[in-house]
């Protein structure tokens, strides 16, 4: 067979993507014609920057996951005569089978490895940053609402960690040594219970005159938290369902302990400047609960900042995670992170660019569509 075209390799690669084109086409359309009924979202569209980022974000989630129905070979096999081959290369004794990106430097395909890669950042990057906001809302609230010495000791707290350099904080996180000690398994004991204690509050503080609601509420909360809690931090979810392999724990926890200081510090900030509004004076006349206040007044009215901010932080996230795979610090030496990737690429990038360049095509253009995302976001928050 011989090697194909670039104008062929482009088309089978669309091809390969029809599943992302087909859910990009049905959510689009659906987002276009309930518009008027999808608030800030729906707002969304009418920015041209916001509608861009959406539809790149979009674009990868997708990837990720339709990518088993994507890929053309699995990430991790190797084929024989396949190393370092260019773009559109045919593989032996496989009739119809190219290498659409080419083989890298042990004869994997590119093309699938930068598939599989997508759901390696987004499994890791939206869950992790999600746990920080769960951090950041519940010590912030009380922070900025209570002030004075609950306020001092947390915002100590928040500084220390901040002063810390984020990449080599990052570092010393996921090495080996570190991890040995036992203290990523503490951040994930003491972080995760966060999800916990915010739902709780929010639920207490909502319905404590609805005590039927309250108590199945709570309990379901108790329940399957405590039971998500078990297997994701400790490993002792006695069915099986609940779990999360040890390297991609310790990326995880460092991930949320990094962004939950800077998340407070934006909570923090907002509930001093929103507690001086007359709907929050309204709702102590009316000897609403503090928490109340904080989860049912305070946060609705900080959310177009924290939207923001949240996709912003995803981008930031996802390079980090890149810059741990670039390293070498990924979830596993043999896993198509993205980061990684452009690791081994980089080292034959000006014999062989095929390597490095599409995975760090990829990274580029998911920050820029978070950022694009965010900007968009931002315009329509401030119309309101």
């Amino acid at each position: 067979m011989a090697p194909l075209s670039g104008i062929e390799i482009a088309i089978q690669i669309l091809i390969q993507f029809l599943p992302v084109w087909v859910g990009l086409a049905v959510i689009m359309g659906l987002s276009y014609y309930f518009r008027p009924k999808l608030g800030l979202y729906g707002k969304l569209l009418g920015s041209r920057i916001g509608t861009v980022g959406l539809v790149i974000c979009l674009f990868w989630l997708l990837t990720a996951i339709f990518a088993d129905m994507i890929v053309t070979f699995d990430a991790l096999d190797q084929v024989s005569g396949m190393k370092n081959k260019k773009p559109g290369t045919p593989v032996r004794d496989l009739e119809g089978a190219y290498y659409l990106l080419g083989g890298d430097n042990l004869a994997r395909d590119v093309f699938s490895r930068l598939v599989m890669g997508s759901r390696s950042v987004l499994s890791i990057a939206p869950a992790a940053t999600v746990f920080a906001f769960m951090v950041g809302i519940t010590l912030g609230l009380p922070a900025g609402y209570y002030g004075k010495r609950l306020d001092t000791f947390l915002s100590f707290l928040a500084n220390l960690v901040l002063a810390f350099p984020v990449i080599l904080l990052f570092y010393l996180l996921v090495t080996p040594e570190i991890r040995s000690t036992g203290v990523p398994l503490v951040l994930a004991g003491v972080l995760f219970l966060f999800p916990i204690i915010f739902f709780c509050m929010l639920f207490w503080s909502r319905y404590a005159e609805q005590q039927r609601k309250l108590t199945i509420y709570l309990a379901v909360t108790l329940v399957l938290g405590f039971w998500a809690y078990s297997g994701l931090a400790f490993n002792s979810d006695p069915l099986g369902v609940f779990y999360m392999d040890p390297n991609l724990l310790n990326i995880f926890v460092s991930v949320v302990f990094v962004n939950s200081p800077t998340v407070f510090r934006i909570v923090r900030g907002l509930t001093i400047d929103i507690q001086t509004r007359d709907y929050v004076a309204a709702a102590q006349t009316r000897g609403e609960t503090p928490w109340y206040i904080m989860l049912w007044e305070i946060l609705p009215n900080a959310r177009g900042p924290l939207i923001v901010d949240f996709c912003l932080r995803i981008g930031y996230t996802t390079i980090l995670l890149g810059t741990l795979g670039f390293f070498g610090l990924g979830v596993s030496p043999e896993s198509p992170d993205w980061g990684l990737t452009i690791n081994e690429g980089r080292k034959l990038l000006s014999i062989y660019p095929h390597l490095a360049l599409p995975p760090a095509l990829a990274l580029m253009s998911l920050v820029l569509g978070l950022n694009l995302l965010a900007d968009g976001l931002r315009e329509e928050s401030l119309k309101d």
